[in-house]
C-alpha cells in the first residue's frame, strides 16, 4: 500500500483524520509535529513562524521515516510547499496526500479552541495561509473539506487509498 501524508495549514484536523485512516488501513502513524527540534518548537510557541530553513532538517527527519516503512505509513505534516511535498515525495516512491482544505477564519477558530498549552498559538495561523502553495494539479493529491465530519473524511480517504495510484488524483465518486 501506498503511503500518506495528511496535510493542510494549522487547525485543520491532520491529527484527527491521520488517526482515524491509520487505524481503518491498520497502517504505523507518524506525527509529524514530534520530529520538530526543540528551537523549532520554542520559536512556535514564541509565535515565531518557521522559516524554510528551520523545516528543513525536520523534513528530512520525516522523509527518513517515511522510507522506513515501505508497507506503508499515515504521516501528519503540514506541507504548505511544493517544495516540502517533493522532498517527501523523493523519500517516498508512490506518496500520496490528502489535503484537508478550510478557510483561515475556521483554521483560527479551531486552533483558538485547543489553549494556550498548545504548541501552534492562533497568532501563527495567518502565516500558514501565507506559506501555503495548494496542491492542486499535483499528482496523487487527494482534496478534502476539512468542515466535513470525521466519519466521511475518512471514509473518503480509505476509498481513495483504495483506488490504483494512476487514478488517484480527484476524488472519490
Amino acid at each position: 500500500m501506498d503511503s500518506l501524508v495528511v496535510m493542510g495549514v494549522a487547525g485543520c484536523g491532520k491529527s484527527s483524520l491521520a488517526q482515524a485512516v491509520a487505524s481503518q488501513l491498520r497502517l504505523p502513524l507518524i506525527e509529524g509535529d514530534e520530529f520538530h527540534p526543540e528551537a523549532n518548537q520554542a520559536k512556535m510557541r514564541a509565535g515565531i513562524a518557521l522559516s524554510d530553513t528551520d523545516r528543513a532538517h525536520w523534513l528530512t527527519l520525516l522523509g527518513q521515516r517515511l522510507a522506513l516503512h515501505p508497507d506503508g505509513v499515515v504521516l501528519t505534516c503540514s506541507a504548505l510547499k511544493r517544495e516540502y511535498r517533493d522532498r517527501l515525495r523523493a523519500a517516498s516512491p508512490g506518496l500520496r496526500f490528502a489535503w484537508l482544505d478550510l478557510d483561515q477564519a475556521a483554521a483560527l477558530a479551531r486552533v483558538a479552541q485547543r489553549g494556550a498549552a498548545h504548541l501552534f498559538p492562533p497568532s501563527l495561523v495567518a502565516s500558514q495561509f501565507n506559506a501555503l502553495e495548494p496542491p492542486i494539479d499535483e499528482p496523487a493529491v487527494l482534496q478534502l473539506d476539512a468542515l466535513l465530519p470525521l466519519a466521511t473524511l475518512r471514509e473518503q480517504v480509505t476509498t481513495w487509498m483504495a483506488t490504483p495510484a494512476a487514478r488517484a488524483r480527484n476524488l472519490p465518486e
